[in-house]
């Protein structure tokens, strides 16, 4: 079954704040529990869609991408919510809010935050998206601090255990919910989680292990990419905490228009002008192509719009075998501003044309018509 639109599984607008987010996803909750919800067979796929919908719109990146492509944009981003390892909802519902009803509810177990994801522009000429290869890109991500190596204490000053909650990170409280009165575990509010305490703290990053720093790698990009695609490295985003995997870096390529070429698809289009006495005789005239100016000969009577297909010289295909063609589209230009000498020659061959100078060859205008009803405006 096609995914729902998060924003309508929720119930709220796509204008949604996080709060307004949090407070449907938790009313929906409190309905779907099966210690409440006993009647609805369908309770437990109702919670993991209402879940998965907020595990999209709670991360403002997540929800970027989202808005902007869709299920498919998550997908290719590498996204899955993955609810299966859960043996029941209950596990599914303890494992979302915390132990006894932690979590969004108010609290919970902390866990260490993976790293956040990274999004950079590149902008490529149409050449070098054809050729692909690989591209230097600089860009400001959380990075593990260098002067403490990410343990947040001053080099040479101790880590000690957090007497408060004796580093296990977490404190036992007594709360009340709607399904009643639970035990739980909250968040250590003097060492936050971590279960230690940097007796001095680093003076670089203020005991917080991370900090924000500026990186240059260079990203592979393939030949053949078009514009608007993105190319994810793994890894290379936010670090995460205390150990926590890193986040990944998308990198969004823009691709600049190119004045000689109209890409479609693979293919690439390029017009060249000529007169029409040129296209009445036939001549010789240069084309643009990625690789440099080459000849092109146009017959005898070439005719307004038609033709000349290059095969194998547009872009390469991506992640494939073989390239598109380049499709020459000639524009024979009507003469304008004669002279009297070129008028009078002009007239003279005017007077000599017959019928059968006129005459059109369908083959050619059945061709340019097919070539045409695609590209119309």
């Amino acid at each position: 079954m096609a995914a729902r639109d998060p924003y309508e599984v929720l119930g709220v607008s796509r204008q949604a704040n996080e709060a307004q987010i949090k407070k449907a996803f938790r009313q929906l909750a409190r309905e779907l529990h099966p210690d409440v919800n006993t009647e609805d067979p369908d309770a437990g796929e109702r919670f993991k869609e209402a879940a998965e919908a907020y595990e999209i719109l709670s991360d403002p990146e997540r929800r970027a991408t989202y808005d902007r492509f869709g299920h498919e944009g998550l997908r290719s981003g590498g996204y899955q919510p993955n609810f299966d390892q859960f043996g029941s909802i209950s596990d599914l519902f303890e494992a979302f809010f915390g132990a006894g009803g932690g979590g969004i509810f108010g609290g919970g177990g902390r866990r260490a935050a993976v790293g956040g994801d990274v999004a950079v522009e590149l902008q490529l000429e149409l050449a070098q998206a054809a050729n692909g290869g690989s591209f230097e890109i600089t860009y400001d991500a959380v990075d593990r601090c260098g002067n403490c190596n990410g343990n947040g204490a001053e080099p040479g000053t101790p880590i000690e255990t957090c007497s408060r909650c004796g580093g296990s990170g977490q404190l036992q409280s007594v709360a009340r919910t709607p399904f009643g009165q639970v035990m739980r575990s909250v968040v250590c509010d003097v060492c936050v989680g971590d279960g230690r305490i940097a007796k001095q703290p680093c003076h670089e990053c203020r005991g917080r292990g991370r900090k924000v720093a500026s990186r240059t790698i260079r990203v592979d990009i393939p030949a053949g990419i078009a514009d608007g695609q993105r190319v994810r490295v793994s890894g290379r985003g936010h670090v995460g905490e205390s150990g926590a995997p890193p986040g990944d870096l998308y990198v969004l390529v823009h691709v600049v228009e190119d004045e000689r070429f109209y890409r479609d698809g693979d293919d690439l289009i390029t017009i060249v002008d000529i007169a029409a006495p040129q296209a009445a005789l036939g001549v010789m005239v240069e084309v643009p192509t990625l690789e440099g100016p080459t000849e092109v000969a146009l017959e005898p009577g070439t005719q307004p719009g038609e033709r000349i297909v290059l095969r194998a010289r547009g872009m390469p295909r991506l992640q494939r075998n073989g390239r598109g063609d380049l499709v020459v589209v000639v524009n024979v230009q009507v003469l304008r501003h004669l002279t009297s000498e070129q008028r009078e020659l002009l007239e003279q061959l005017s007077a000599t044309v017959t019928d059968e100078n006129l005459r059109v060859d369908e083959t050619v205008r059945a061709k340019l018509r097919r070539w045409l009803r695609p590209h119309a405006a």
